[in-house]
């Protein structure tokens, strides 16, 4: 495939995306779409130039709608995950749902942080437990508790966040869980700054400056992706 095609096929791709969220809320314009993400307009014309759905948008739409991320991004079934979502009500029940109990996982939820006087890399220790529907349950999946305020609105302190360990390929503007030296797990919006050879680390919470690593080497600090949020709202 030489570079025309490529790029048609990734503003195809964008423009299916786009084009999946209008028909599951019912939104017809970008005002209306904006407003739903509670995002400028002018955000929406970046993310189609940049031909990228941003993860902050995915969990809104997942907040409010129950809809998939894999499904808005690719199209893959099942649209929803766990009930079908009108705004703030609950509809329906996927038909899939029916015959069957759903399973659930009692997963282990890891602290952040280092543990006092650590010298070595980040590891899972676990200080409660979360039950987890199947939905969410991935095979590399681990469980954080969210304990800055740098990732608000989007994740806010305390939140229960999801990373699959599985999903480390750098996709510039997703959400991704790091592993920094004297810091612990972060977890930051990476955008890829290729003409510089390194990667910026971006807080949505504007009180927090940004933080670069190189691009060589730096993806051996990826845990993994965020995939999934709970918090209130």
């Amino acid at each position: 495939m030489n570079t025309d095609e490529t790029n048609q096929a990734t503003m195809s791709r964008f423009d299916d995306a786009f084009d999946r969220i209008k028909k599951a809320t019912g939104m017809r314009t970008q005002v209306e779409i904006a407003k739903l993400l509670d995002i400028r307009q002018s955000s929406i014309s970046d993310a189609k130039r940049r031909q990228s759905i941003p993860d902050s948008w995915l969990i809104k739409l997942y907040q409010v709608y129950n809809l998939n991320p894999s499904w808005i991004l690719d199209g893959d079934t099942p649209q929803f995950l766990g009930e079908q979502r009108t705004g703030a009500f609950q509809v329906k029940e996927p038909a899939e749902a029916y015959g069957r109990k759903p399973k659930h996982y009692q997963m282990p939820v890891c602290t952040m942080a280092l543990p006092e006087d650590a010298q070595g890399p980040w590891q899972e220790q676990p200080v409660e437990s979360l039950t987890v529907p199947e939905q969410f349950h991935r095979p590399g999946l681990v469980v954080v508790r969210m304990d800055e305020s740098d990732m608000e609105p989007v994740i806010h302190r305390g939140a229960y966040v999801g990373i699959d360990k599985d999903r480390r390929t750098i996709r510039s503007g997703a959400l991704y869980a790091l592993d920094m030296p004297m810091e612990g797990l972060v977890i930051k919006k990476i955008v890829h700054d290729s003409e510089n050879g390194r990667l910026i680390l971006r807080s949505e919470n504007t009180d927090f400056a940004d933080q670069t690593l190189p691009a060589d080497g730096s993806a051996e600090r990826i845990v993994g992706r965020v995939i999934w949020v709970i918090q209130s709202v």
